[in-house]
């Protein structure tokens, strides 16, 4: 791609995360927003402020003959890998949100989609841009913690009724698919870009207040092993009262423990290291807001940067598909726990 050219994005899905696509793309300054694409009209999107073509679908934009480099995915999850598949089959990049599908097997079709017609496909996992998580990956890949023993995952967030809506997509089986992957799949993705795969996977899994609003648990305990050595832990829920309580990660290493806390797992709450000072981090973005609750940070223009970055060759993707199909199996893998117990 010629290095003064200007990278034409289209995006599918107008909701609140798609007009952040948008609204990232639109400023800048080697990005164009060309069209968008919803099965609801941009009114009832709240999407007047993009003056760009509105499409019903991907075969309405595709053959409108709008010329277009990147298809960026921001609809309901169950719909991530068969539209990623029909961009790449219309030989174009893809941006696609988190998860990149609902089960290995759908990520592993879009993988092979994109070596067939040598295409990119990014995986939006945000979070791995926040300072502290930034941090945290230089410790680890510096070993500056030693071995590690021990690694705790605590994802406590609210999702009420507020957020699953009676004719909404959240919390049904096809096209949200489970808390993991709605949720909490960012810090999923962090676990694993830090530490690598897990196994010996054992969960006890609860519905304490969603059992008329979704069509699976809401919380759940999780314990592994990871092939690297330790173990680990992932505990979870939707359940906590009234607004976000954590997202942190507790590592205990040979040489040292952290733990980085707060609301989204933006504040370093804990850095006990021997014969090492702990840097000043940059400012955390703020959380994605979503009116009555809150979501993971608002990182999404680095994503976008990263993406015209990658095109242009001056860099590699962030977070490609392979790494976005393993935080697809992981949870797969999760869950096939989960469901061993339902057959019980």
């Amino acid at each position: 791609m010629d290095k003064n050219e200007v990278i034409k994005f289209a995006v599918i899905g107008a909701g609140h995360i798609g007009k952040r696509h948008a609204e990232m793309i639109s400023r800048e300054q080697e990005g164009e927003l060309v069209a968008m694409v919803d099965v609801l009209t941009k009114k009832e999107c709240g999407a007047e402020s993009f003056d760009v073509p509105f499409f019903k679908s991907i075969n309405e934009l595709i053959e409108s003959g709008i010329e277009f480099d990147v298809l960026n995915v921001c609809t309901p999850n169950g719909l991530h890998a068969e539209q990623s598949i029909k961009g790449l089959s219309n030989e174009k990049h893809i941006v696609c949100e988190k998860p990149m599908g609902l089960s290995k097997d759908s990520c592993e079709k879009v993988i092979f989609k994109s070596l067939q017609m040598s295409k990119n496909v990014f995986c939006v996992m945000q979070n791995r841009y926040s300072p502290p998580s930034e941090w945290i990956k230089s410790l680890i890949d510096k070993k500056i913690l030693g071995d590690i023993f021990m690694v705790q995952l605590n994802c406590y967030w609210n999702r009420d009724d507020r957020y699953y809506k009676a004719d909404g997509w959240k919390g049904t089986a096809d096209l949200d698919g489970g808390t993991l992957f709605t949720q909490f799949s960012h810090f999923i993705d962090i676990m694993y870009w830090l530490f690598g795969d897990i196994d010996n996977i054992s969960a006890k899994f609860a519905d304490f207040t969603h059992k008329n609003s979704t069509k699976f648990e809401d919380s759940g305990f999780v314990n592994f092993d990871f092939i690297n050595g330790g173990m680990g832990s992932i505990n979870y829920s939707t359940a906590v009262a009234n607004q976000n309580l954590e997202s942190s990660i507790t590592i205990i290493g040979s040489k040292g423990s952290v733990k980085i806390g707060g609301q989204y797992m933006n504040e370093v709450e804990v850095c006990n290291v021997a014969d090492y000072e702990m840097p000043v981090l940059a400012p955390s973005n703020p959380a994605n807001d979503y009116g009555p609750y809150k979501g993971s940070a608002a990182n999404h223009n680095y994503v976008i940067k990263n993406v015209i970055d990658t095109l242009k060759g001056r860099t590699t993707a962030t977070t490609n598909a392979l790494e976005g199909l393993k935080v697809v199996e992981i949870i797969e893998r999760i869950y096939k726990v989960r469901n061993e117990q339902l057959d019980l």
